[in-house]
C-alpha cells in the first residue's frame, strides 16, 4: 500500500507541474530559453535512457519468463511500438493549433487586448485544455506503472515528466487566456488538465492492477517505453531546439542520461 500511494503521489506532482507553467505565463516578462532548452533536453535524456536502458529489458525479461525466449522478444518489440503508435494516434488527432506541444512563449501573454478577446477563441481554448488531458493520460498511466514497480525509477521517471509538463502549461495558458481575457480562468483550466496524470493512474490501479502477471508487466512496461521514447524524440528534442539554444539542448540530453545512468547504478 505504501508503495500505491508514493506512486499516486509521484504521478499527482508530475501532472501538476503544467500549473507551474501557467504560474511562469502570469507572472514573468519573458521567457528563460536556455533554461527551458536545457531543461527539456535534460528530461528528453532521463526518458530515453531509462527506457532503452532498464524499462525495455525489465519488460522482456518479464514476458521471456511466461512466453519463453522466441515469444517474449516479440511481444516485447511489438508492445513497445504500440506504445508508440498509440501516443502517435493521439497526437494525430488534435490540430496543430490546439496541440499544446506547439511551442508558445510567456511574452505571448502580451498581446493587445482586441487579439485576446476574440469569441472565437473560446472554443479553441477550451479544446487546448482537454487536448493536453488526453495526451497525459498515458502518461499518468506511464508514471503510475514504473513507480509501482521500482519507485527509484518511478521518481526519475516523475521528475522527467515534470520537467516536460511546464512548457506544456505554458502552451496551455496560452490560447486559453486569448479565449477567455481571464488569467484566473486560464490558470485553473491548465492546472486541472494536469491532473488527467493520476486520473490515468486511478485508471491503472482500478482496471489493470488486477490482472497484473507477469504477461500484462511485460507488455505494460514495453509500451511504457515506447511511449516515453515517442514523447522524446517527438515533441521534448524538437521543442528544446525550437528555443534557440541548440547545444544546450544536446548538452542536456547527455547530463540526463549521465543522471539516469548514476542513478541505476548507485540506487536500483
Amino acid at each position: 500500500m505504501e508503495d500505491v500511494l508514493l506512486a499516486f503521489g509521484l504521478t499527482l506532482m508530475a501532472g501538476l507541474a503544467t500549473g507551474i507553467g501557467s504560474i511562469l505565463a502570469f507572472f514573468t516578462s519573458t521567457t528563460n530559453t536556455k533554461f527551458l532548452s536545457l531543461a527539456l533536453g535534460f528530461s528528453a535524456g532521463v526518458m530515453i535512457y531509462v527506457s532503452m536502458v532498464e524499462i525495455f529489458f525489465k519488460a522482456q525479461e518479464s514476458l521471456i519468463a511466461a512466453l519463453g525466449p522466441e515469444g517474449g522478444r516479440w511481444l516485447t518489440a511489438g508492445s513497445f511500438f504500440a506504445g508508440m503508435f498509440i501516443i502517435a494516434l493521439i497526437d494525430k488527432f488534435i490540430p496543430k493549433e490546439g496541440n499544446p506541444h506547439e511551442l508558445k512563449k510567456v511574452e505571448d501573454m502580451s498581446k493587445s487586448q482586441t487579439e485576446i478577446k476574440d469569441p472565437a477563441l473560446m472554443k479553441m481554448g477550451v479544446f487546448t485544455a482537454l487536448a493536453i488531458a488526453l495526451h497525459n493520460f498515458p502518461e499518468g498511466i506511464a508514471t503510475f506503472t514504473s513507480a509501482l514497480q521500482d519507485p527509484s525509477l518511478g521518481v526519475a521517471i516523475a521528475i522527467a515528466i515534470a520537467i516536460h509538463n511546464v512548457p506544456e502549461g505554458i502552451a496551455v495558458s496560452v490560447p486559453i487566456y486569448y479565449a477567455t481575457g481571464n488569467k484566473k480562468r486560464a490558470f485553473k483550466l491548465s492546472f486541472l488538465s494536469g491532473l488527467s496524470e493520476p486520473v490515468g493512474a486511478v485508471v491503472a490501479f482500478l482496471i489493470l492492477m488486477p490482472f497484473l502477471n507477469d504477461i500484462m508487466f511485460g507488455v505494460l512496461f514495453a509500451s511504457v517505453a515506447g511511449i516515453m521514447v515517442f514523447i522524446s524524440l517527438d515533441e521534448l528534442l524538437p521543442a528544446s531546439r525550437q528555443y534557440g539554444e541548440a547545444h544546450l539542448s544536446i548538452y542536456g540530453v547527455v547530463a540526463g542520461m549521465v543522471v539516469m545512468s548514476m542513478s541505476l547504478l548507485l540506487f536500483i
